[in-house]
């Protein structure tokens, strides 16, 4: 019995001694309560009783910010959320400085999103998210910066309208629409008349190019309507008389 009971206290020791931490792990150790440092990744050992270990995941973390309710810069009540990504750079320091590091985090990119976003307008919010993402994710760097928190990412989800303004900008996009339809159907008038101008101008100056275009006008009419045409004069005789009647 008495090796048995040996072979138990020798596995319980190794067990709390042998300490194995994954590559993208660290584990910091406190000796007595003082810190120590952090070790890994790979085997070592750890006194027991004096020694305790945290282990800590140096992976990117990702998390949804809880949709926020806000009241935008011009006065319009909105719903948005946001996504983070993080990952600890200081083991020790998420450790030691802060008592949770990932609800630290979490509870400060929600009150970081509601006072930036009560800062824009409702069409900035819509038309410059990055703007908006950029200057998130550097608020919130900078405040988890001494947990040894570095924020990646911040990325809008969604902004969440109430129904009054999705009717309102409805109808607001209609209108838009509308007047670009109608500009540019003026400018395209505008610019045919333009054509026609410059192209009445033209056969005025040339009489043989009326001719020309008499006659081609002629052969389209031919073609469409599968007729035909006859002409009583020859065009010379044509041109004779009408350079009689100038002069």
């Amino acid at each position: 019995m008495e090796w048995l009971v040996v072979a138990v206290v020798v596995f319980i020791f190794l067990s709390n001694a042998i300490k194995v931490v994954s590559e993208y792990e660290r584990g910091v150790i406190f000796r007595l309560g003082r810190l120590v440092g952090a070790r890994g990744p790979g085997l070592f050992f750890l006194i027991p009783m004096v020694e305790r270990m945290v282990k800590i995941s140096l992976r990117t973390v990702t998390f949804d910010v809880t949709p926020q309710e806000v009241m935008t810069r011009d006065n319009v009540p909105i719903k948005i959320n946001a996504v983070v990504w993080f990952r600890v750079m200081d083991p020790n320091k998420a450790v030691v400085e802060v008592e949770n590091y990932h609800m630290a985090t979490m509870q400060l990119a929600q009150t970081t999103l509601r006072g930036i976003a009560g800062q824009f307008e409702l069409d900035q919010l819509l038309s410059e998210r990055d703007t908006v993402n950029q200057q998130l994710q550097q608020i919130i760097d900078e405040q988890t910066d001494p947990w040894g928190i570095k924020i990646s990412i911040v990325e809008i989800k969604e902004v969440e309208l109430p129904d009054t303004m999705k009717r309102a900008m409805a109808r607001q996009a209609e209108v838009e629409r509308d007047r670009r339809a109608r500009v540019i159907n003026a400018e395209g008038e505008f610019q045919a008349s333009q054509k026609l101008r410059d192209a009445a101008q033209i056969l005025s100056e040339i009489p043989a190019a009326i001719q020309l275009r008499y006659l081609q006008t002629a052969a389209e009419i031919a073609t469409e309507k599968n007729s035909t045409i006859l002409f009583p004069l020859p065009i010379e005789i044509m041109k004779f008389f009408e350079n009689q009647s100038k002069k």
